[in-house]
Order: structure tokens, then C-alpha cells, then sequence
């Protein structure tokens, strides 16, 4: 794959010594995971960072197949190397589900019953209330803890250096200290179409784009892994920016 490499305007910087490897919309494609993790893996034997820092930026389950098994991956990850896992709308979404089995019906257009197959569940195409309340109920069973525990700690952003990580982006005109939870994970437009100083360079995901696009504020690294095979993973090290 063809790496690209970017120098904002602006020249955003992290603290000596520090590395950053964050990793776009993963969407239950597990699949792709290895051949990332054999990239950083490279990278942190050739460069020897002092610290080197996994940034996450959320949507870990729905619309791909192995939600469940996504999962696994990043917390036996995570065991190894120092990581943040963000939270995405989607994993907003089955909180929402967990609290109200009515959700199940919303949850379906955003890929959610791909998470559930991935848990040994089978819904129906339409399932009534009834089933709903029973696919919810079996959910939170099949869930192991260490997945409670995994998606009950995910940040709503992260900053480092001049950098600021968010699932969605930021709301324009807001400080950074005061950005609320809700636009951090669904923020579109408004953001997108910014071309203010945040007050930090932006990394992001969320809304998919054919390849990593970069403006003078901000990147958007989500390229639709569940839909292209491509799961973008950005380098970040010193003033410089490498996506692959």
C-alpha cells in the first residue's frame, strides 16, 4: 500500500521521545488487525521510541462480521503495549440497546445485528418486542466481563503534545476543555466544513473518506474499513505524519 505523508501548515508537534500510532474506524473487520499491528510492530524495532502510544479512535463493532473477536484482539493488544481506546457512536449505540431492547430496531441500520451474530446470536430480519427484549437479555449473557470492562472504559478523547484524538471531531467555537461527549462521537458538518484553529490539530474518524484527507486543522483517518479492506493507520512522530 501507498504511504502517504503530510506536513500541516501548521506543524503540530508531540513531546520528544513520544510516538503515536493511531488506528481508524476498525468496524468488526479483525481481520485487518495483524497486518496493523505488524506495521507498528516494525516501526517502534527500527525507530525505539521512549514511549509509544496506541491511540484507538472507536467504532471497534457493527457492520463488519467479527465484532466480538475485534475485541479480543485489542484488549490482548493492549496487555503489551501501552493503548487508548476511544469510545465511537456505535459503541454509544449498544449502550443504549443494553439499556433499552426498543433501540434493537435503530440498531440494525447501523450494522448492530452483525454484533450480535459475532456473540452466537441469530435475529430474525424483523424481530418483534418480544424477540427484541430476549436478543437484548442473551446480549448482556454472552458478553464476557472483560468486554463490560473494556467498552465501560472507553475515553471520550485524548490529547498529546499538539494533537487532540476524538472519535468524530470537535464542535467549532467550543474550547476544547468544554467539548461535550455527544459531539465528540457524532459530529459531522459543522466540523468537516471548519476551517477555524481548534487549538490542537485534530485526529479522527467517523465519517469514511476513500483515503486518509488531510486539512490545515485536522485528518480524518477513517477509510471504511468494513466496506474498502483498508484500516487506515497514521504514524505520528515528532512534526511528522505517515499514513498507510
Amino acid at each position: 500500500m501507498l504511504g502517504l505523508r503530510f506536513r500541516p501548515k501548521a506543524k503540530p508537534k508531540l513531546p520528544d521521545g513520544i510516538q503515536v500510532y493511531a488506528i481508524g474506524d476498525i468496524h468488526g473487520c479483525a481481520d485487518l488487525l495483524p497486518n496493523v499491528f505488524a506495521a507498528i510492530d516494525h516501526h517502534i524495532a527500527r525507530t525505539a521510541p521512549t514511549r509509544a502510544l496506541h491511540v484507538y479512535l472507536g467504532d471497534y463493532i457493527d457492520r463488519g462480521p467479527a465484532s466480538r473477536q475485534t475485541i479480543d484482539l485489542l484488549i490482548e493488544r493492549s496487555r503489551r503495549h501501552e493503548s487508548i481506546f476511544l469510545k465511537g457512536n456505535h459503541e454509544a449505540f449498544l449502550f443504549e440497546v443494553l439499556q433499552d431492547a426498543s433501540r434493537l430496531e435503530a440498531w440494525k441500520q447501523y450494522g448492530g445485528f452483525q454484533t450480535l451474530m459475532s456473540y452466537g446470536l441469530t435475529p430474525s430480519l424483523r424481530p418483534d418486542r418480544e424477540e427484541q427484549d430476549a436478543l437484548v437479555q442473551a446480549l448482556r449473557h454472552a458478553m464476557p466481563d472483560h468486554h463490560r470492562r473494556f467498552l465501560g472504559n472507553l475515553r471520550s478523547s485524548f490529547h498529546c503534545g499538539d494533537f487532540f484524538f476524538a472519535h468524530a471531531g470537535v464542535r467549532p467555537g467550543v474550547p476544547l476543555r468544554h467539548q461535550r461527549e455527544e459531539d465528540l462521537l457524532w459530529i459531522r458538518d459543522e466540523f468537516l466544513q471548519s476551517e477555524e484553529d481548534f487549538g490542537k490539530f485534530v485526529v479522527h474518524g467517523h465519517t469514511p473518506v476513500p483515503k486518509p484527507e488531510i486539512r490545515p486543522n485536522r485528518i480524518n483517518i477513517d477509510t471504511g474499513a468494513f466496506a474498502t479492506g483498508i484500516l487506515t493507520l497514521l504514524t505520528i512522530q515528532g512534526e511528522q505524519m505517515f499514513a498507510i
